[in-house]
């Protein structure tokens, strides 16, 4: 699977509801986090969207005017924030449930 990770100002932060309703994307797995959540300073939404290579060519024409699309080192350290913010919500339902 692919993965493309797109930096999007709070100003168009709405620009996530358009992308849920796309039939093909809504399809694959996507997530958000604000830049504060990931430690990162700024006022931004980061959007992660991962599955078929065709549904993100389509996130990338929704997206083109709205959002900044992350690439090289700086989209790999983004990805591994959002990584380990998976696993630590991970391994807390699992102290939960345990």
């Amino acid at each position: 699977m692919v993965y493309a990770i797109f930096k999007i100002s709070k100003e168009n932060e709405g620009i996530i509801d358009e992308i849920k309703k796309d039939d093909l994307v809504s399809r694959q797995s996507i997530w958000n986090r604000s830049s504060a959540s990931l430690g990162i300073e700024g006022d931004f939404i980061f959007l992660k969207i991962e599955g078929e290579e065709k549904a993100i060519e389509k996130a990338k024409e929704i997206l083109r005017d709205k959002a900044d699309l992350l690439e090289g080192k700086e989209k790999e350290d983004i990805n591994e924030k959002f990584v380990a913010d998976d696993e630590k919500a991970s391994e807390g339902m699992g102290f939960i449930f345990g």
